[in-house]
């Protein structure tokens, strides 16, 4: 499974951006989808899931209430609303997929990962 990330850009501190993951190919029927981040000269950190149902997602306790994640498109593409958004959210972020319904946090158990697309919040 392919992955590629798009939405990311420059926006001032308080405003809002939309991230989107798109399957190559193919739905994301089947894989539960995550969203993560790495900030500069930080270690990758978990942002949301999203299990392949819909039924089911998981937040990083930072970030809730400011971003949400959501299938769209006839399950073809993974969306991360981010709102408030803060300096802090800078990063590059990545998107990734595993088979089967359960989310999990950990990066490594994410077999599929898109090729990141940069958030950046100026103040």
């Amino acid at each position: 499974v392919q992955l590629q990330a798009s939405g990311g850009g420059l926006v001032q501190a308080g405003g809002s951006l939309r991230l989107s993951c798109a399957a190559s190919g193919r739905t994301f029927s089947g894989y539960a989808v995550g969203w993560f981040r790495q900030a500069p000269g930080k270690e990758r950190e978990f942002v949301a899931a999203l299990s392949w149902n819909g039924g089911n997602t998981y937040y990083a306790d930072n970030l809730k209430g400011r971003f949400a994640i959501s299938r769209e498109n006839a399950q073809n593409t993974v969306a991360l609303q981010m709102n408030s958004l803060k300096p802090e959210d800078t990063a590059v972020y990545y998107c990734a997929a595993r088979p089967g319904n359960n989310i999990f946090t950990a990066g490594h158990e994410y077999r599929y990962w898109g090729q990141g697309t940069l958030v950046t919040v100026s103040s």
